[in-house]
């Protein structure tokens, strides 16, 4: 045994020596790249001083350009600029890919174990200075205040470019309670907000509105000035992992919440106090085959033809509230082209649909790595969602979805690539310029070419207490009560209750006692994530989820508990759960939508009365899920809760 244990000790301290050699290697050689690549910049924008005005001089010419001028037409900025690129700047701002954030407000240059996602990244300079890239998005949430620091950094990195064109940030949605890792990040000096399906049980235009303002207030504060959404699907499969996402299964109420929130991110028209929305998954990702999420093989959505326009409504419903950006979904589009390959590589969906058919005239933005796998060290976290391509190279994959009408390719750095394609004349730059007039008009929409910087003030409007207030009681207005049996809440004052899966330090105005002592249990689930045990990737294994119903497991530990005692279950909605086997054990249910802890006591012990509705159907059986049609919205069959189902307290003296 002890030299067992000797054995075991040697190996695990060469294979720790061996990662930290491998880390040191590569941190010698990320900091010599990045020496050598910043070596490229060149010197700041000098300022030009014309008739008591200062104008920014970005291409260091020594005179006032058209496309610095801010007096000038928009159009004619665009078409200034366009005519001094060059095709390896062309290139560079066709792409958007993740980009880091050091914690101390500087460029990353090398990866740190502290963000896992850095190692999925190149470095700020090789982006930049290297590959001609001005479009980004990030995942950090440092101190404001450091974030601030970087967004001015990585802005004075794009000002020392030959043109000096601006960077733009953009970001997956923050204004989520949850803190753990998922499609939502975390930031916890904005204000926090039910998840969109809660915003969907809540089903109140104006106030989607006014979330969509204050979103954009937010992100400003930040330098971010795309938002990666809404999410526009209509989620007619229980089974698909991002449910939570959606505003939920009717299509006209998506509709109107989508019109809503773009107009509060935009305001009327796109302009300097705006943050540009990228509505996706168009034409909706709502229905894939057997609820596999899309991001993986075989990527197939399901579509009759009948369904497919009540999917479209959403879009519609955006382009009219004027989108400036519109993401095409990962998937192959059973039923509705007669290509049978990913949508942003389909010219039917791109030009004839998107272009055509509803005559979108912005920017449209492929989802995120469809043409590379990402790895990290080796290991495959991501495979490329190259759904109907998988044959074809990475120049060909290039070429494809550019014939398409794609402008900009998500997730990906391959500007080197693209050069040479349209160098070799396998790419014509004409087409490519079609592209770069959308893209570059939005930044100047935007206002980044005159100035893309943010002062030490542009973080006081975070923390603001009428903001906070809007968010806690949509988080209020979110929670459904399903059921509430002999009318147990809300619970009398003093009642002795025993907690089953809540944060007790987060509990408050409630006697929390042992399980002997109780007068009930409050015991609260999450959605089961489980049956993708033949995940072929990290990311894969992250988005499992074929299953809405719990595993044996966890009914042993949670059907004997609710036996002994009076029980209200607190159901935490991802995606439609299968509550059939817990329900005859639970004297109250209350559906969450990522609402925090202590406002869902609040209903509980009688602070306000509920007034969500379910914005989808709750099966009852795995059974009913397996036979409903991906694409048909309230197909269950006897659905445990329907759509629109919600209670409200009958005995509250409030």
């Amino acid at each position: 045994m002890i030299k067992f244990i000797k054995i075991t000790l040697k190996g695990l301290a060469i294979f720790i020596l061996s990662i930290a050699l491998i880390y040191l290697f590569f941190s010698i050689k990320w900091r010599l790249e990045a020496s050598r690549d910043y070596a490229l910049f060149g010197l700041e924008a000098p300022r030009l001083k014309i008739n008591n005005k200062v104008y920014r001089d970005l291409n260091k010419n020594g005179k006032l350009d058209t496309y610095e001028n801010p007096e000038a037409q928009i159009e004619d900025r665009v078409e200034d600029l366009i005519s001094q690129m060059n095709p390896y700047e062309k290139a560079g701002a066709i792409f958007i890919d993740m980009i880091g954030v050091n914690a101390d407000g500087t460029p990353m240059e090398f990866p740190s174990f502290s963000d896992p996602f850095s190692f999925l990244m190149e470095t700020s300079s090789v982006q930049i200075a290297k590959k001609k890239m001005n479009h980004f998005n990030i995942r950090a949430s440092h101190p404001k205040e450091k974030m601030v620091e970087w967004q001015n950094a990585i802005q004075k990195m794009g000002e020392r470019s030959r043109l000096g064109i601006p960077i733009t940030i953009a970001s997956d949605p923050r204004h989520g309670v949850p803190t753990q890792l998922g499609a939502s990040i975390h930031t916890p000096y904005f204000s926090s907000w039910p998840s969109a399906l809660g915003m969907g049980a809540i089903n109140d235009s104006l106030l989607v509105q006014d979330f969509g303002a204050i979103v954009r207030e937010e992100y400003k504060a930040l330098g971010i000035r795309v938002a990666l959404g809404p999410m526009a699907d209509t989620s007619t499969e229980p089974r698909w992992f991002r449910i939570d996402g959606t505003f939920g299964e009717n299509s006209d109420v998506n509709s109107r919440l989508v019109s809503a929130y773009i107009r509060g991110l935009q305001g009327d028209s796109l302009g300097v106090g705006s943050v540009a929305a990228m509505v996706k998954h168009f034409p909706g990702g709502g229905t894939p085959e057997n609820g596999k999420d899309t991001h993986f093989p075989p990527g197939i959505q399901i579509f009759e033809e009948a369904n497919f326009e009540e999917h479209l409504k959403p879009f519609i419903a955006a382009f009219d509230a004027k989108t400036a950006s519109v993401m095409p979904f990962y998937s192959i589009a059973k039923g509705i082209t007669t290509e049978e390959v990913g949508a942003s590589y389909n010219k039917e969906i791109i030009t004839g649909m998107l272009r055509e058919r509803l005559g979108f005239e912005g920017i449209i933005c492929t989802d995120w790595a469809i043409i590379s796998d990402k790895k990290v060290m080796g290991i495959l976290f991501k495979p490329a969602s190259a759904h109907g391509v998988e044959h074809l190279n990475t120049d060909e994959r290039i070429i494809k979805i550019i014939d398409a009408g794609v402008d900009m390719i998500g997730g990906e750095s391959l500007s080197e690539e693209l050069v040479e394609l349209i160098l070799k004349g396998k790419i014509e730059e004409k087409r490519i310029d079609q592209s770069l007039k959308r893209i570059m008009r939005q930044k100047f929409q935007l206002g980044l070419f005159d100035n893309p910087y943010l002062s030490e003030e542009s973080t006081n409007i975070l923390g603001n207490k009428i903001s906070i207030e809007k968010g806690k009681q949509a988080q209020r207005k979110a929670l459904v009560l399903l059921k509430n049996d002999k009318s147990i809440l809300p619970l009398k004052p003093q009642t002795k209750i025993y907690l089953h899966g809540f944060d007790t330090k987060k509990v408050k105005n409630a006697e929390v006692t042992s399980l002997e002592k109780a007068d009930v249990i409050i015991a609260k689930v999450d959605t089961p994530q489980w049956g993708g045990e033949k995940a072929g990737s990290v990311m894969e294994l992250l988005f499992s989820g074929e299953r809405l119903d719990f595993p044996e497991e966890e009914l042993d530990i949670l059907i004997p508990l609710l036996k002994t005692k009076p029980t209200i279950l607190v159901a935490n909605l991802k995606r439609p759960t299968v509550l059939s086997q817990l329900e005859p054990f639970s004297k109250a249910i209350v559906a969450d939508f990522d609402v925090s802890e202590d406002i869902i006591f609040e209903l509980i012990l009688g602070g306000f009365n509920p007034s969500g509705n379910l914005p989808i159907q709750l099966p009852s059986s795995m059974k009913s899920v397996l036979n409903q049609k991906e694409d048909l919205a309230f197909d269950l069959e006897k659905p445990l809760y329907d759509y629109g189902h919600g209670l409200r307290l009958k005995n509250l003296d409030k």
